[in-house]
Protein backbone atom coordinates (compact mmCIF):
# COMPACT_ATOMS: atom_id res chain seq x y z
CA UNK A 1 0.00 0.00 0.00
CA UNK A 2 0.87 3.26 -0.05
CA UNK A 3 2.60 5.43 2.85
CA UNK A 4 -0.73 7.25 4.53
CA UNK A 5 -1.55 10.51 5.53
CA UNK A 6 -1.44 12.15 8.85
CA UNK A 7 -3.94 14.18 10.30
CA UNK A 8 -2.49 17.46 9.51
CA UNK A 9 -2.87 16.60 5.38
CA UNK A 10 0.76 17.59 5.52
CA UNK A 11 2.71 15.57 2.77
CA UNK A 12 3.82 11.62 2.83
CA UNK A 13 7.40 11.10 4.04
CA UNK A 14 10.18 10.89 2.51
CA UNK A 15 11.07 6.88 1.45
CA UNK A 16 14.36 5.41 0.57
CA UNK A 17 15.38 2.45 -1.12
CA UNK A 18 17.01 -0.76 0.67
CA UNK A 19 17.31 -4.16 0.30
CA UNK A 20 14.75 -6.80 1.47
CA UNK A 21 16.98 -9.21 2.10
CA UNK A 22 18.59 -6.43 5.08
CA UNK A 23 15.43 -5.77 6.17
CA UNK A 24 14.67 -9.17 7.10
CA UNK A 25 18.13 -9.60 8.64
CA UNK A 26 17.22 -6.80 10.80
CA UNK A 27 13.85 -8.40 11.86
CA UNK A 28 15.44 -11.43 12.83
CA UNK A 29 17.92 -9.99 14.79
CA UNK A 30 15.64 -7.88 16.76
CA UNK A 31 12.91 -10.82 17.20
CA UNK A 32 15.56 -12.84 18.47
CA UNK A 33 16.80 -10.38 21.16
CA UNK A 34 19.52 -8.70 18.85
CA UNK A 35 17.83 -5.24 19.17
CA UNK A 36 17.17 -5.79 23.16
CA UNK A 37 13.50 -6.28 22.28
CA UNK A 38 11.76 -9.48 23.76
CA UNK A 39 10.98 -12.19 21.64
CA UNK A 40 8.32 -13.32 19.46
CA UNK A 41 7.61 -16.18 22.32
CA UNK A 42 8.07 -13.83 25.10
CA UNK A 43 4.67 -13.15 27.03
CA UNK A 44 6.33 -11.94 30.12
CA UNK A 45 4.15 -8.89 30.15
CA UNK A 46 7.49 -6.57 29.00
CA UNK A 47 7.67 -7.37 25.01
CA UNK A 48 7.34 -4.38 22.87
CA UNK A 49 4.82 -3.88 20.66
CA UNK A 50 6.71 -4.27 17.24
CA UNK A 51 5.05 -2.65 14.02
CA UNK A 52 6.80 -2.72 10.55
CA UNK A 53 6.99 0.05 8.28
CA UNK A 54 6.93 -1.76 4.74
CA UNK A 55 6.90 2.22 3.32
CA UNK A 56 10.19 3.13 5.06
CA UNK A 57 13.53 1.53 4.21
CA UNK A 58 15.28 3.09 6.43
CA UNK A 59 14.65 5.60 9.31
CA UNK A 60 15.82 9.14 10.40
CA UNK A 61 15.65 10.50 13.62
CA UNK A 62 13.10 13.07 13.27
CA UNK A 63 10.12 13.92 15.72
CA UNK A 64 9.57 16.87 13.99
CA UNK A 65 5.05 17.00 13.54
CA UNK A 66 5.75 19.92 11.20
CA UNK A 67 8.38 17.83 8.88
CA UNK A 68 7.10 15.81 6.12
CA UNK A 69 9.99 13.37 7.16
CA UNK A 70 8.55 12.59 10.35
CA UNK A 71 9.23 9.54 11.94
CA UNK A 72 6.74 7.23 12.38
CA UNK A 73 4.56 7.22 15.43
CA UNK A 74 5.52 11.20 16.38
CA UNK A 75 1.90 12.04 15.97
CA UNK A 76 0.35 8.47 17.78
CA UNK A 77 2.82 8.05 20.38
CA UNK A 78 4.48 11.05 21.37
CA UNK A 79 2.12 14.28 20.51
CA UNK A 80 -1.61 14.20 20.98
CA UNK A 81 -4.57 16.54 20.17
CA UNK A 82 -7.57 17.74 22.00
CA UNK A 83 -10.03 15.84 20.91
CA UNK A 84 -9.35 12.17 19.11
CA UNK A 85 -11.78 10.95 16.08
CA UNK A 86 -12.55 7.52 15.49
CA UNK A 87 -13.54 7.18 11.71
CA UNK A 88 -14.98 3.61 13.05
CA UNK A 89 -17.39 4.07 14.60
CA UNK A 90 -17.63 8.62 14.09
CA UNK A 91 -17.31 9.33 17.81
CA UNK A 92 -14.60 11.98 19.30
CA UNK A 93 -13.11 10.97 22.34
CA UNK A 94 -12.39 13.82 24.81
CA UNK A 95 -8.46 13.77 24.99
CA UNK A 96 -6.35 16.85 26.41
CA UNK A 97 -9.37 18.68 26.04
CA UNK A 98 -12.09 17.67 28.39
CA UNK A 99 -15.17 19.35 26.83
CA UNK A 100 -15.95 21.99 24.29
CA UNK A 101 -18.00 24.42 22.89
CA UNK A 102 -19.32 25.60 19.48
CA UNK A 103 -20.42 29.44 19.03
CA UNK A 104 -24.14 29.03 17.69
CA UNK A 105 -23.17 31.74 14.74
CA UNK A 106 -20.72 28.94 14.06
CA UNK A 107 -17.65 31.73 14.48
CA UNK A 108 -15.66 30.23 17.24
CA UNK A 109 -14.67 27.41 19.44
CA UNK A 110 -13.73 26.61 22.87
CA UNK A 111 -11.90 23.99 24.63
CA UNK A 112 -11.38 23.47 27.96
CA UNK A 113 -8.20 21.81 28.76
CA UNK A 114 -7.78 18.46 31.26
CA UNK A 115 -6.24 18.86 34.74
CA UNK A 116 -3.32 17.50 35.76
CA UNK A 117 -1.21 16.76 32.09
CA UNK A 118 2.27 16.92 31.91
CA UNK A 119 5.25 17.21 29.33
CA UNK A 120 7.34 14.39 29.32
CA UNK A 121 9.74 16.61 31.07
CA UNK A 122 7.50 17.35 33.82
CA UNK A 123 6.09 20.77 33.23
CA UNK A 124 2.04 21.64 32.83
CA UNK A 125 0.22 21.34 29.67
CA UNK A 126 -1.50 24.84 29.78
CA UNK A 127 -3.03 27.32 26.93
CA UNK A 128 -0.40 28.81 26.20
CA UNK A 129 0.76 25.45 24.68
CA UNK A 130 -2.13 25.45 22.99
CA UNK A 131 -2.64 29.08 21.37
CA UNK A 132 1.36 28.82 20.76
CA UNK A 133 0.88 25.85 18.41
CA UNK A 134 -1.31 27.27 16.19
CA UNK A 135 0.59 30.20 15.66
CA UNK A 136 3.66 28.48 14.93
CA UNK A 137 1.45 26.02 12.39
CA UNK A 138 0.18 28.52 10.45
CA UNK A 139 3.89 30.19 10.46
CA UNK A 140 5.50 27.48 9.15
CA UNK A 141 3.20 25.55 6.68
CA UNK A 142 -0.01 27.77 6.19
CA UNK A 143 -3.62 26.61 6.47
CA UNK A 144 -6.10 28.12 8.54
CA UNK A 145 -7.30 30.48 6.73
CA UNK A 146 -10.54 30.98 8.59
CA UNK A 147 -8.77 31.59 12.23
CA UNK A 148 -8.90 34.78 13.12
CA UNK A 149 -7.34 34.31 16.65
CA UNK A 150 -6.59 31.78 19.07
CA UNK A 151 -6.65 33.25 23.08
CA UNK A 152 -5.96 31.83 26.00
CA UNK A 153 -8.91 32.82 28.36
CA UNK A 154 -7.15 30.92 31.18
CA UNK A 155 -4.86 28.78 31.77
CA UNK A 156 -6.90 25.38 30.98
CA UNK A 157 -9.35 27.45 28.27
CA UNK A 158 -8.67 28.02 24.65
CA UNK A 159 -11.03 30.31 22.10
CA UNK A 160 -10.36 29.80 18.40
CA UNK A 161 -12.29 32.80 16.64
CA UNK A 162 -12.94 32.58 13.07
CA UNK A 163 -13.05 35.43 10.17
CA UNK A 164 -16.55 33.73 9.27
CA UNK A 165 -18.66 31.14 10.45
CA UNK A 166 -16.84 27.76 9.86
CA UNK A 167 -19.06 25.02 11.22
CA UNK A 168 -16.21 22.01 9.81
CA UNK A 169 -13.51 23.74 11.59
CA UNK A 170 -13.90 21.56 14.63
CA UNK A 171 -12.80 18.24 13.27
CA UNK A 172 -9.57 20.39 12.30
CA UNK A 173 -8.84 21.92 14.87
CA UNK A 174 -9.59 19.22 18.00
CA UNK A 175 -7.51 16.97 15.82
CA UNK A 176 -4.41 18.69 15.46
CA UNK A 177 -1.70 17.71 17.35
CA UNK A 178 0.16 20.37 20.56
CA UNK A 179 3.26 21.27 21.27
CA UNK A 180 5.41 22.57 24.51
CA UNK A 181 5.58 25.98 24.02
CA UNK A 182 8.53 26.30 26.57
CA UNK A 183 10.41 23.42 23.99
CA UNK A 184 9.70 25.18 20.05
CA UNK A 185 9.78 28.94 20.97
CA UNK A 186 13.59 28.23 21.74
CA UNK A 187 13.92 26.57 18.11
CA UNK A 188 15.33 28.98 15.48
CA UNK A 189 14.50 26.97 12.69
CA UNK A 190 11.18 25.17 13.25
CA UNK A 191 10.98 23.61 9.95
CA UNK A 192 13.99 22.73 9.93
CA UNK A 193 14.51 21.42 13.91
CA UNK A 194 14.78 17.19 13.52
CA UNK A 195 13.47 17.41 17.67
CA UNK A 196 15.73 14.03 17.67
CA UNK A 197 15.07 13.83 22.09
CA UNK A 198 11.03 14.73 21.84
CA UNK A 199 9.26 16.72 24.47
CA UNK A 200 5.16 15.48 24.48
CA UNK A 201 2.26 14.48 26.06
CA UNK A 202 1.92 10.74 24.99
CA UNK A 203 1.89 7.77 26.37
CA UNK A 204 5.84 6.77 24.43
CA UNK A 205 8.11 9.72 24.26
CA UNK A 206 11.52 8.32 25.16
CA UNK A 207 13.11 7.29 22.44
CA UNK A 208 15.55 4.21 22.46
CA UNK A 209 18.15 2.55 20.39
CA UNK A 210 17.31 4.41 17.05
CA UNK A 211 19.16 2.90 14.23
CA UNK A 212 18.24 3.41 10.82
CA UNK A 213 15.94 0.32 10.23
CA UNK A 214 14.90 0.02 13.79
CA UNK A 215 14.34 2.40 16.73
CA UNK A 216 12.24 2.00 20.26
CA UNK A 217 9.57 4.13 21.84
CA UNK A 218 9.69 3.64 25.79
CA UNK A 219 7.09 4.91 28.50
CA UNK A 220 6.57 8.84 29.24
CA UNK A 221 6.73 8.92 33.22
CA UNK A 222 4.63 11.83 33.43
CA UNK A 223 2.00 10.24 31.24
CA UNK A 224 -1.58 11.52 32.44
CA UNK A 225 -2.81 8.00 32.02
CA UNK A 226 -0.24 5.92 33.90
CA UNK A 227 -3.04 3.11 33.79
CA UNK A 228 -3.40 2.96 30.50
CA UNK A 229 0.65 2.52 29.56
CA UNK A 230 0.44 -1.20 29.64
CA UNK A 231 2.98 -2.24 26.98
CA UNK A 232 6.19 -1.41 27.48
CA UNK A 233 6.89 0.36 24.58
CA UNK A 234 6.80 0.42 20.67
CA UNK A 235 9.38 -1.09 18.33
CA UNK A 236 9.38 0.45 15.07
CA UNK A 237 11.15 -1.74 12.03
CA UNK A 238 11.99 -0.39 8.50
CA UNK A 239 11.42 -2.50 5.05
CA UNK A 240 11.71 -1.70 1.41
CA UNK A 241 8.54 -2.86 0.36
CA UNK A 242 5.19 -5.28 1.09
CA UNK A 243 6.92 -8.04 0.20
CA UNK A 244 9.76 -7.77 3.06
CA UNK A 245 7.46 -6.70 5.62
CA UNK A 246 4.47 -9.35 5.27
CA UNK A 247 7.25 -12.34 5.39
CA UNK A 248 8.02 -11.03 9.00
CA UNK A 249 4.71 -10.73 9.97
CA UNK A 250 3.06 -13.49 8.21
CA UNK A 251 5.96 -15.04 9.89
CA UNK A 252 4.82 -14.33 13.39
CA UNK A 253 7.71 -11.82 13.98
CA UNK A 254 5.49 -8.73 14.56
CA UNK A 255 2.57 -7.81 15.85
CA UNK A 256 0.87 -5.30 14.02
CA UNK A 257 0.76 -4.18 10.89
CA UNK A 258 -0.63 -1.99 8.09
CA UNK A 259 0.44 -3.43 5.32
CA UNK A 260 -1.11 -5.14 2.27
CA UNK A 261 -1.18 -9.15 2.41
CA UNK A 262 -2.63 -10.60 -0.47
CA UNK A 263 -4.85 -13.88 0.27
CA UNK A 264 -4.71 -12.82 3.96
CA UNK A 265 -6.54 -15.72 5.09
CA UNK A 266 -4.44 -17.92 3.75
CA UNK A 267 -1.07 -16.34 3.99
CA UNK A 268 -2.06 -15.15 7.99
CA UNK A 269 -4.87 -16.28 9.53
CA UNK A 270 -4.51 -20.10 8.39
CA UNK A 271 -1.26 -19.95 9.81
CA UNK A 272 -2.62 -19.36 13.42
CA UNK A 273 -6.22 -19.27 13.49
CA UNK A 274 -6.71 -18.60 17.17
CA UNK A 275 -4.28 -15.90 17.70
CA UNK A 276 -4.08 -14.12 13.95
CA UNK A 277 -7.22 -11.82 12.86
CA UNK A 278 -7.56 -8.78 10.60
CA UNK A 279 -10.42 -6.23 9.80
CA UNK A 280 -10.79 -3.99 6.99
CA UNK A 281 -13.07 -1.52 7.49
CA UNK A 282 -14.44 0.34 4.45
CA UNK A 283 -13.02 3.79 6.71
CA UNK A 284 -9.89 4.44 4.13
CA UNK A 285 -9.90 7.48 1.47
CA UNK A 286 -10.92 7.96 -1.63
CA UNK A 287 -8.16 6.57 -3.93
CA UNK A 288 -7.57 8.15 -7.17
CA UNK A 289 -6.04 8.63 -10.63
CA UNK A 290 -4.96 11.79 -10.24
CA UNK A 291 -4.03 13.70 -14.26
CA UNK A 292 -1.84 16.43 -13.88
CA UNK A 293 -4.68 19.07 -15.52
CA UNK A 294 -1.57 21.51 -16.24
CA UNK A 295 -0.77 19.27 -18.66
CA UNK A 296 -2.63 18.86 -22.16
CA UNK A 297 -5.17 17.10 -22.35
CA UNK A 298 -5.22 15.92 -18.95
CA UNK A 299 -6.78 19.83 -19.20
CA UNK A 300 -9.76 18.36 -21.19
CA UNK A 301 -13.35 17.20 -18.74
CA UNK A 302 -14.35 14.53 -21.38
CA UNK A 303 -10.80 13.33 -21.72
CA UNK A 304 -10.64 12.35 -18.06
CA UNK A 305 -14.34 11.12 -18.31
CA UNK A 306 -13.17 8.59 -21.63
CA UNK A 307 -10.04 7.72 -19.51
CA UNK A 308 -12.25 7.05 -16.73
CA UNK A 309 -14.66 5.11 -18.78
CA UNK A 310 -11.47 3.04 -19.83
CA UNK A 311 -10.72 1.70 -16.76
CA UNK A 312 -12.27 -1.62 -15.60
CA UNK A 313 -12.44 -0.55 -11.74
CA UNK A 314 -14.33 -4.40 -11.11
CA UNK A 315 -10.92 -5.82 -12.03
CA UNK A 316 -9.24 -3.54 -10.10
CA UNK A 317 -10.77 -4.25 -6.70
CA UNK A 318 -10.90 -7.91 -7.18
CA UNK A 319 -7.63 -9.20 -8.96
CA UNK A 320 -5.29 -5.79 -7.84
CA UNK A 321 -7.39 -5.15 -4.10
CA UNK A 322 -7.83 -9.20 -3.96
CA UNK A 323 -11.43 -8.14 -3.43
CA UNK A 324 -10.59 -6.35 -0.24
CA UNK A 325 -12.25 -2.86 -2.11
CA UNK A 326 -15.33 -1.51 -3.70
CA UNK A 327 -15.04 0.62 -7.43
CA UNK A 328 -16.11 3.99 -6.58
CA UNK A 329 -19.24 5.89 -8.27
CA UNK A 330 -19.30 9.52 -10.40
CA UNK A 331 -20.13 11.15 -6.80
CA UNK A 332 -16.13 10.93 -5.84
CA UNK A 333 -17.68 9.20 -2.42
CA UNK A 334 -15.37 7.07 -0.34
CA UNK A 335 -17.99 4.36 1.55
CA UNK A 336 -17.21 6.22 4.67
CA UNK A 337 -19.50 8.71 3.12
CA UNK A 338 -22.73 6.54 2.73
CA UNK A 339 -24.54 8.90 4.55
CA UNK A 340 -23.64 11.91 2.32
CA UNK A 341 -23.75 10.23 -1.12
CA UNK A 342 -26.49 11.32 -3.43
CA UNK A 343 -27.94 8.37 -4.39
CA UNK A 344 -30.04 9.34 -7.48
CA UNK A 345 -26.99 11.00 -9.08
CA UNK A 346 -24.92 7.58 -8.15
CA UNK A 347 -27.10 5.50 -9.81
CA UNK A 348 -27.06 7.77 -13.10
CA UNK A 349 -23.48 6.97 -13.25
CA UNK A 350 -21.88 6.93 -16.68
CA UNK A 351 -18.24 7.95 -17.07
CA UNK A 352 -17.26 5.83 -13.94
CA UNK A 353 -18.42 2.47 -15.65
CA UNK A 354 -16.50 0.61 -17.20
CA UNK A 355 -17.16 0.57 -21.21
CA UNK A 356 -14.09 -0.08 -23.67
CA UNK A 357 -16.23 1.26 -26.66
CA UNK A 358 -17.66 4.16 -25.05
CA UNK A 359 -14.37 5.62 -23.81
CA UNK A 360 -13.00 5.02 -27.46
CA UNK A 361 -16.18 7.18 -28.97
CA UNK A 362 -15.67 9.54 -26.08
CA UNK A 363 -11.68 10.05 -26.96
CA UNK A 364 -12.77 10.23 -30.97
CA UNK A 365 -15.17 13.21 -30.35
CA UNK A 366 -13.17 15.17 -28.45
CA UNK A 367 -10.46 14.94 -31.38
CA UNK A 368 -8.25 11.99 -29.75
CA UNK A 369 -8.67 9.64 -33.29
CA UNK A 370 -6.99 6.23 -33.59
CA UNK A 371 -4.81 5.57 -36.59
CA UNK A 372 -2.87 2.29 -37.20
CA UNK A 373 -3.58 1.50 -33.35
CA UNK A 374 -2.27 3.97 -31.83
CA UNK A 375 -4.54 6.97 -30.60
CA UNK A 376 -3.10 10.20 -31.40
CA UNK A 377 -3.03 13.89 -29.58
CA UNK A 378 -4.37 16.99 -31.83
CA UNK A 379 -0.53 17.42 -32.85
CA UNK A 380 -0.27 14.12 -34.39
CA UNK A 381 1.99 12.13 -32.07
CA UNK A 382 0.87 8.75 -30.48
CA UNK A 383 -1.14 9.63 -27.08
CA UNK A 384 0.64 8.28 -24.47
CA UNK A 385 0.92 8.72 -20.07
CA UNK A 386 2.94 7.79 -17.97
CA UNK A 387 1.58 6.12 -14.11
CA UNK A 388 3.61 7.34 -11.43
CA UNK A 389 3.78 4.90 -8.07
CA UNK A 390 5.68 4.14 -5.42
CA UNK A 391 7.70 0.45 -5.78
CA UNK A 392 7.32 0.07 -2.05
CA UNK A 393 3.56 -0.09 -3.37
CA UNK A 394 2.72 -3.61 -4.58
CA UNK A 395 -1.01 -3.26 -4.71
CA UNK A 396 -1.42 -0.08 -6.21
CA UNK A 397 1.14 -1.20 -8.76
CA UNK A 398 -0.88 -3.73 -9.83
CA UNK A 399 -3.76 -0.89 -10.11
CA UNK A 400 -1.17 1.03 -12.54
CA UNK A 401 -0.91 -2.12 -14.48
CA UNK A 402 -4.36 -3.03 -15.24
CA UNK A 403 -5.11 0.65 -16.01
CA UNK A 404 -1.87 0.42 -18.42
CA UNK A 405 -3.59 -2.31 -19.69
CA UNK A 406 -6.95 -1.50 -20.41
CA UNK A 407 -5.62 1.95 -22.07
CA UNK A 408 -4.36 -0.30 -24.62
CA UNK A 409 -7.24 -1.57 -25.48
CA UNK A 410 -8.39 2.18 -26.83
CA UNK A 411 -5.00 2.72 -28.62
CA UNK A 412 -2.96 4.58 -25.26
CA UNK A 413 0.46 3.51 -24.20
CA UNK A 414 1.06 3.72 -21.07
CA UNK A 415 4.16 3.38 -18.71
CA UNK A 416 4.14 2.67 -15.30
CA UNK A 417 7.16 4.24 -13.51
CA UNK A 418 7.62 2.86 -10.08
CA UNK A 419 11.03 4.82 -8.72
CA UNK A 420 10.64 4.79 -4.57
CA UNK A 421 8.12 6.95 -2.94
CA UNK A 422 10.41 9.84 -2.25
CA UNK A 423 10.61 10.60 -6.27
CA UNK A 424 7.13 10.18 -6.58
CA UNK A 425 5.97 12.86 -3.77
CA UNK A 426 8.31 15.02 -5.15
CA UNK A 427 6.96 14.61 -8.43
CA UNK A 428 3.49 15.23 -6.92
CA UNK A 429 4.29 18.12 -4.62
CA UNK A 430 5.98 20.36 -7.45
CA UNK A 431 3.27 19.03 -9.81
CA UNK A 432 5.69 17.61 -12.67
CA UNK A 433 4.40 14.18 -12.85
CA UNK A 434 1.84 13.04 -15.86
CA UNK A 435 -0.42 10.66 -13.76
CA UNK A 436 -0.60 9.04 -11.04
CA UNK A 437 -2.47 6.57 -8.57
CA UNK A 438 -3.29 9.24 -5.06
CA UNK A 439 -4.55 9.18 -1.82
CA UNK A 440 -7.00 11.89 -0.99
CA UNK A 441 -7.89 13.65 2.26
CA UNK A 442 -10.03 11.75 5.04
CA UNK A 443 -12.19 13.45 7.69
CA UNK A 444 -15.31 13.50 9.52
CA UNK A 445 -17.20 14.91 6.57
CA UNK A 446 -16.75 15.08 2.66
CA UNK A 447 -15.13 18.44 3.39
CA UNK A 448 -12.34 17.55 3.74
CA UNK A 449 -12.25 15.66 0.56
CA UNK A 450 -13.99 17.69 -1.70
CA UNK A 451 -11.81 20.97 -0.97
CA UNK A 452 -8.76 18.70 -1.83
CA UNK A 453 -9.74 17.86 -4.74
CA UNK A 454 -11.48 20.82 -6.72
CA UNK A 455 -10.84 24.12 -4.18
CA UNK A 456 -9.44 26.69 -6.41
CA UNK A 457 -7.44 27.86 -2.88
CA UNK A 458 -5.79 24.68 -2.86
CA UNK A 459 -4.35 24.78 -6.33
CA UNK A 460 -0.40 25.73 -6.19
CA UNK A 461 1.51 26.71 -9.83
CA UNK A 462 3.72 24.10 -11.08
CA UNK A 463 7.21 24.19 -9.66
CA UNK A 464 5.77 24.99 -6.11
CA UNK A 465 5.22 23.16 -3.42
CA UNK A 466 1.62 21.56 -3.11
CA UNK A 467 0.28 19.63 -0.06
CA UNK A 468 -2.82 18.53 -1.54
CA UNK A 469 -4.74 18.94 -4.76
CA UNK A 470 -1.17 17.46 -6.55
CA UNK A 471 -3.68 17.54 -9.68
CA UNK A 472 -3.88 21.06 -10.01
CA UNK A 473 -8.00 21.20 -10.78
CA UNK A 474 -9.71 23.98 -9.07
CA UNK A 475 -13.63 25.31 -9.55
CA UNK A 476 -14.52 28.44 -8.30
CA UNK A 477 -18.10 27.09 -8.39
CA UNK A 478 -16.41 24.28 -6.33
CA UNK A 479 -15.33 27.19 -4.03
CA UNK A 480 -18.70 28.54 -3.31
CA UNK A 481 -20.24 25.45 -2.35
CA UNK A 482 -17.20 24.45 -0.33
CA UNK A 483 -17.52 27.84 1.89
CA UNK A 484 -21.15 27.46 2.12
CA UNK A 485 -21.34 23.75 3.54
CA UNK A 486 -18.75 25.23 5.92
CA UNK A 487 -20.74 28.23 6.74
CA UNK A 488 -23.73 26.36 7.48
CA UNK A 489 -25.06 25.28 10.87
CA UNK A 490 -27.60 22.85 10.29
CA UNK A 491 -27.73 19.79 8.45
CA UNK A 492 -30.36 20.24 5.70
CA UNK A 493 -28.53 23.20 4.39
CA UNK A 494 -25.15 21.02 4.08
CA UNK A 495 -26.97 18.69 2.73
CA UNK A 496 -28.01 20.59 -0.29
CA UNK A 497 -24.20 21.84 -1.10
CA UNK A 498 -22.66 18.55 -0.50
CA UNK A 499 -25.17 17.22 -3.25
CA UNK A 500 -24.24 20.37 -5.14
CA UNK A 501 -20.53 19.28 -4.99
CA UNK A 502 -21.93 15.59 -6.22
CA UNK A 503 -23.02 17.21 -9.28
CA UNK A 504 -20.32 19.80 -10.28
CA UNK A 505 -17.72 16.54 -9.64
CA UNK A 506 -19.83 14.54 -11.76
CA UNK A 507 -19.49 17.72 -14.47
CA UNK A 508 -15.72 18.24 -14.00
CA UNK A 509 -14.49 14.89 -13.44
CA UNK A 510 -11.50 16.55 -11.38
CA UNK A 511 -9.70 13.21 -11.09
CA UNK A 512 -10.50 9.53 -12.05
CA UNK A 513 -11.83 7.49 -8.59
CA UNK A 514 -10.99 4.05 -8.62
CA UNK A 515 -12.05 2.61 -4.99
CA UNK A 516 -12.49 3.35 -1.04
CA UNK A 517 -9.27 2.16 0.29
CA UNK A 518 -9.73 0.18 3.12
CA UNK A 519 -8.39 0.96 6.30
CA UNK A 520 -5.75 -1.74 6.39
CA UNK A 521 -5.12 -3.59 9.73
CA UNK A 522 -3.97 -7.42 10.59
CA UNK A 523 -2.48 -8.63 14.04
CA UNK A 524 -2.01 -11.63 16.53
CA UNK A 525 -3.32 -11.20 19.76
CA UNK A 526 -0.79 -13.63 21.08
CA UNK A 527 1.53 -11.53 22.75
CA UNK A 528 -1.29 -8.43 23.12
CA UNK A 529 -5.24 -8.18 23.23
CA UNK A 530 -7.37 -5.50 23.41
CA UNK A 531 -7.65 -4.95 19.75
CA UNK A 532 -10.40 -3.10 17.97
CA UNK A 533 -12.60 -5.29 16.12
CA UNK A 534 -15.62 -5.22 13.90
CA UNK A 535 -17.40 -5.80 17.14
CA UNK A 536 -16.01 -3.27 19.05
CA UNK A 537 -15.08 -0.62 16.52
CA UNK A 538 -13.57 1.67 19.39
CA UNK A 539 -10.41 2.75 16.40
CA UNK A 540 -9.73 1.41 12.88
CA UNK A 541 -7.08 -1.08 12.54
CA UNK A 542 -4.62 1.41 10.80
CA UNK A 543 -1.34 2.15 13.08
CA UNK A 544 -1.24 5.53 11.32
CA UNK A 545 -4.16 7.32 11.98
CA UNK A 546 -5.28 9.89 14.43
CA UNK A 547 -7.54 7.06 16.47
CA UNK A 548 -4.18 4.76 16.65
CA UNK A 549 -3.84 6.48 20.04
CA UNK A 550 -6.87 4.48 21.14
CA UNK A 551 -5.50 1.09 20.43
CA UNK A 552 -2.14 1.98 22.06
CA UNK A 553 -3.84 3.20 25.36
CA UNK A 554 -6.10 0.04 24.87
CA UNK A 555 -4.12 -2.91 24.46
CA UNK A 556 -2.77 -4.99 27.81
CA UNK A 557 0.17 -7.77 27.07
CA UNK A 558 -0.65 -11.69 27.87
CA UNK A 559 1.17 -12.45 30.72
CA UNK A 560 2.56 -15.98 31.58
Amino acid sequence: MAPSRIPSRRPRAVLRAVTATAAAALVLSACTGGSGAAGAGDTSGNQLLTIPREDLATFTRNFNPLSPQAAPMTLQAVYEPLVVHSMADAKDTPWLATKWERAKDGKSLTFTLRDGVKWSDGQALTADDVVYTFELQKKVLGGFDYLDKVTAVDAHTVKFSFNKAFSTAFYEISNHYILPKHIWSEVKDPAKFTNPNPVGTGPYTKIEKFQSQSYELRKNPDYWQPAKQRIAGIQMLAFSGNDSANIAFTSGEVDWTQSFIPDIEKSFVAKDKKHNHYWFPATGAMINWQLNTTKAPFNDPAVRKALSMAVDRDQITEVAMNGYAEPADCTGLARTYDTWRDTSLAASCTWTKYDSAAAAKALDAAGYKESGGKRKLKNGKNFTLDISVGSASSDWISVANIIKQDLAKVGITATVKTPDWSAVQSSYNTGTFDTGIVWSNNGATPYEYFRGVMSTKMVQPVGKQATENYHRFGDKKADKLIDAFAAATDEKTQAEQMNGLQELYNEDAPVVPLFTGPEWGAYTDARFTGWPTAKNPYATLGNRNGSTILVLTSLKPVKS
